[in-house]
């Protein structure tokens, strides 16, 4: 339960498993033994198992780990193909990973799979942060600790009208006695909105009753209008806030820890600059459309620009209530104005149960990038 550097070498009880298809239960002593026992590879028994999901079909949802608590879910690993074909670009968000909590009927977690882990726009990319690495090609790691005290389920939603291939996984994870008596549920919740509108603040996260605490934003902007986008201010509403917000930051490249619209001059030229790190990262710029197929990209996109923002070792705690926003302000030539842009988020935040049932997931042709 204390992991990290500090506490490496404390010897900690509890038992250590992992799900992947080849041990679908997480049972000791079953790993690599292969359906019912037969070797799953020419090389025999124990040499090569069942390592993917051969097939997820179009419109199938299959059950990646369900696991009996007390529990916690210690690291994921997922990779799958970007695409299936020319018509079908936009795997990443066409498949949804949800996640429940203690035989709950609504997710704790829901979001395209991409996104969850980082990389929107339905393509991937490098991501170096603590919680979240994404590493070449397409391995997508989530390091966030979700405890569970009496059962864990996820799921894979297939929303594409094709089926995809070789999904590969493994969920590792503790199981324990007990979990302590103060440890919040995991979160997350993905939303969009293809047009903001004027003067009205993009809301991140609403609806969160009870106890928790915020512990990160992942944004996808694709910017629809001309001139500096990051004006806009994150506000955090908290525990009975209405008109204004306890917490507002200074601007949008100010919340994800950079400063001065990310800019250096080269050659006379504003270049935005890119980067990782632990906790605060803008890890892709785009203005090509690279997930088109057939070794050749259309420059016939908006911006599109990822960010991401953990509060680790500053949550955002709140006591009854929380409400998320980010402002759509602009600047042209020293004036300040209201921006229209495309923007998707996921929140990420730990709770107490039960949690309000969250908005119905945008229709999957909805979701594409532009």
């Amino acid at each position: 339960m204390n992991g990290g550097m500090d506490n490496v070498f404390r010897l900690r009880n509890g038992k250590s498993r992992s799900i992947n298809w080849e041990n679908r239960r997480g049972e000791k002593g079953k790993g690599e033994k292969g359906k019912g026992g037969m070797a799953s590879s020419d090389l025999g028994p124990s040499r090569k198992g069942s390592p993917c999901i051969p097939t997820v079909h179009a419109g199938e949802t299959v059950t990646l780990a369900e696991i009996e608590g007390p529990g916690i879910l210690q690291h994921i690993w997922i990779t799958v193909t970007d695409r299936v074909s020319d018509r079908n670009r936009f795997v990443l968000r066409d498949l949804v990973l949800r996640m429940y909590w203690d035989g709950e009927e609504t997710p704790s977690v829901e979001s395209p799979l991409g996104d969850f882990f980082c990389c929107g726009f339905g393509v991937s990319y490098s991501v170096n942060s603590l919680p979240v690495a994404v590493n070449p090609t397409r391995g997508f790691n989530m390091y966030f600790p979700m405890p569970f005290r009496e059962k864990a389920r996820i799921t894979l939603e297939n929303q594409c009208d094709e089926d995809v291939s070789a999904f590969f996984y493994q969920v590792d994870y503790c199981l324990t006695e007990q979990l302590p008596p103060d440890a919040g549920y995991f979160h997350a919740q993905w939303r969009r909105q293809r047009i903001t509108q004027k003067g009205q603040d993009y809301v991140i996260l609403d609806g969160v009753r009870g106890k928790g605490q915020y512990v990160g934003t992942y944004m996808a902007l694709a910017t629809l209008e001309r001139y500096w986008y990051g004006e806009g201010e994150v506000k955090f509403y908290l525990d009975g806030d209405r008109a204004y917000p306890t917490i507002c930051g200074t601007g949008t490249e100010d919340y994800f820890g950079g400063a001065w619209s990310f800019a250096t001059q080269e050659n006379g030229r504003t270049v935005e600059n890119t980067f990782c790190t632990p906790f605060l990262g803008y890890p892709y710029y785009s203005v090509r459309d690279t997930a088109v197929h057939n070794d050749y990209h259309t420059d016939e996109q908006p911006p599109q620009r990822s960010f991401y923002r953990w509060h680790i070792p500053d949550p955002v705690l709140f006591e009854q209530d929380l409400k998320v926003t980010i402002q759509q302000i602009g600047v042209y030539y020293g004036g300040l104005f209201e921006r229209q842009d495309d923007v998707s988020t996921v929140a990420y935040w730990y709770q107490t149960e039960p949690h309000e049932p969250f908005p119905t997931l945008m229709e999957r042709k909805e979701r594409w990038p532009r």
